[in-house]
């Protein structure tokens, strides 16, 4: 049931604050409790620092869902740093990106890792420009892959590059890992603009209908990537229009 769906937040959205202390206070200034952490708040390559932030969040209730967007580069020895940090904060789920100038070797170290450590991969869509944000790319390596390797579907992106969220949550429904909850507006060059999610093109109704329906048990995320000095308000905002449309637990 949606309701046993974790709702966290994106740490990119905190960008401007790097201490991560400071980072878990604001989680909970939001209302949430849960956190996906990015390379600007752990860095994923040396472990040395791995329990420090880790403890960060956990002595402020702040419990980590999932890290990324991480690349795999299929250096296997490489890639594994970024899993063991997934063990030892207990977290399930990574958000990834594959390039594809490797992308066979990238795609072997991923699945024989998560299979390894028992987790899963969501490919984050990342708008337009991106080469795995489109439906026909996405049916074409998931053919190639494990169900290890699945979606993390950022709903503003979607939107960038042309397909509908919603859709792609039906199409993509025994994929789907990772929800990240992003908004946008576009203007007439269709340059885009964060806005509290719900306000902008995204429908919750149709989102809590569509994840409801396929028994959607993974983890949902809030981006926000405005007001990077002063997030906290905004996030506030998103963390509210959502919780009251979806009934994710917090």
């Amino acid at each position: 049931m949606i309701k046993d769906v974790p709702l966290g937040v994106q740490s990119y959205c905190f960008r401007n604050f790097k201490n991560n202390d400071e980072v878990a206070g604001m989680v909970k200034e939001i209302g949430l409790a849960a956190i996906e952490v990015c390379a600007v708040h752990a860095d994923f390559k040396n472990p040395s620092v791995f329990q420090g932030v880790i403890d960060s969040y956990k002595k402020k209730g702040v419990a980590i869902l999932t890290t990324g967007v991480n690349g795999i580069s299929g250096n296997e020895a490489e890639d594994r740093k970024m899993f063991d940090f997934l063990k030892m904060c207990g977290a399930k789920y990574m958000s990834v990106n594959f390039g594809l100038d490797n992308l066979d070797q990238a795609l072997a170290s991923a699945e024989k890792l998560a299979e390894e450590y028992n987790v899963h991969l969501g490919i984050h869509i990342h708008g337009g420009k991106h080469w795995l944000s489109n439906t026909p790319a996405l049916k074409w390596l998931f053919k190639k892959t494990s169900p290890r390797i699945g979606l993390n579907l950022d709903t503003a992106w979607a939107l960038d590059a042309g397909e509908d969220p919603v859709k792609m949550i039906q199409e993509f429904k025994d994929r789907l890992y990772i929800l990240h909850l992003k908004d946008f507006t576009f203007d007439r060059a269709r340059k885009h603009t964060d806005v509290v999610v719900g306000t902008g093109n995204i429908d919750l109704d149709a989102v809590n209908k569509a994840i409801t329906d396929i028994g959607f048990n993974g983890v949902a995320v809030i981006e926000y990537e405005g007001d990077a000095a002063n997030p906290v308000p905004a996030l506030k905002g998103c963390t509210e229009a959502i919780v009251s449309k979806i009934p994710f637990r917090k």
